[in-house]
C-alpha cells in the first residue's frame, strides 16, 4: 500500500471496478472483514459495495494512511470495450 494521501488515492482510483477484502480496526479486539467491490473514489472518501450486506459502506483515505482501514486486492477491474 502506498505511504502518502495522493499515492493513496491514485491507488484506489486505479483499482476502481476490483473485487478488495477490507479489513477494519473498529475498536482494540474487534477486527471487520469484508469482501466488495470499490466503486467510486472522491477527493476524501472512497465507496465500497459489501457483497454480504448487500450495501455501500465509505471510507476516508487517511484511514489507510493510518491502517485503521487495510485493502487486499483480490482481482483486477473488468475492463469493458
Amino acid at each position: 500500500m502506498p505511504s502518502n494521501l495522493v499515492n493513496i488515492r491514485e491507488w484506489v482510483t486505479l483499482h476502481k471496478g476490483a473485487k478488495v477484502r477490507c479489513r477494519e480496526l473498529r475498536s482494540r479486539r474487534k477486527v471487520e472483514i469484508k469482501q466488495g467491490v470499490i466503486l467510486e473514489a472522491y477527493p476524501r472518501l472512497f465507496t465500497m459495495f459489501v457483497e454480504s450486506q448487500n450495501s455501500t459502506v465509505s471510507f476516508r483515505y487517511t484511514d489507510l494512511l493510518t491502517h485503521e482501514v487495510e485493502i487486499e486486492l483480490l482481482s483486477a477491474p473488468e475492463v469493458t470495450i
